[in-house]
């Protein structure tokens, strides 16, 4: 099938039909067949929810405290460590290419957004705030739900009430 051009390979053992290929996020769809546990997270959860104009270099991918690193040639992946409800709660199964990723929700990304700001920048958390709210992708009470899993309520309160005086 490789050889007459009815299926292309994306990665060693994961192959997509050739008319699926030009859909959006082949690498995504790696990552949910090469590693099931895996939660899509952070900038690349923000571009499957088109909440943000950044592009994602690498595949952020959420896993257990406990789970090994993955072997991957490719896509690059960067991962985060969760635990407890913050890996848990705000999953969502959507489809792509029909392999189904795991990804949170807009209200969980954002909080993570806020949680992990040193590392992704501070800018992104904010811009993602606001067009979470402004698009109306997630209320103000689940983003603070989530903002208390994540532990970082105190962090994200001031800029929610900016946001909803607006």
């Amino acid at each position: 099938m490789h050889h007459e051009g009815l299926v292309t390979k994306l990665e060693r053992g994961v192959y997509s039909l050739s008319e699926s290929v030009s859909q959006s996020n082949p690498d995504l769809a790696i990552i949910a067949s090469k590693i099931p546990s895996a939660r899509i997270c952070l900038i690349s959860a923000l571009a499957l929810h088109n909440m943000t104009n950044e592009i994602p270099h690498k595949i952020h991918i959420a896993l257990s405290r406990s789970q090994r690193n993955p072997q991957l040639a490719y896509p690059p992946v960067q991962i985060y460590r969760f635990s407890g409800e913050s890996l848990t709660e705000g999953v969502e199964i959507t489809s792509i290419n029909g392999v189904k990723i795991q990804v949170y929700n807009p209200a969980k990304t954002i909080a993570d957004c806020f949680k992990f700001r040193n590392q992704i920048g501070k800018e992104i958390a904010i811009e993602a705030l606001n067009r979470g709210i402004r698009e109306r992708k997630a209320t103000y009470k689940e983003i603070l739900h989530y903002a208390r899993i994540c532990r970082v309520e105190r962090v994200i309160k001031p800029y929610l009430e900016s946001v909803a005086s607006e």
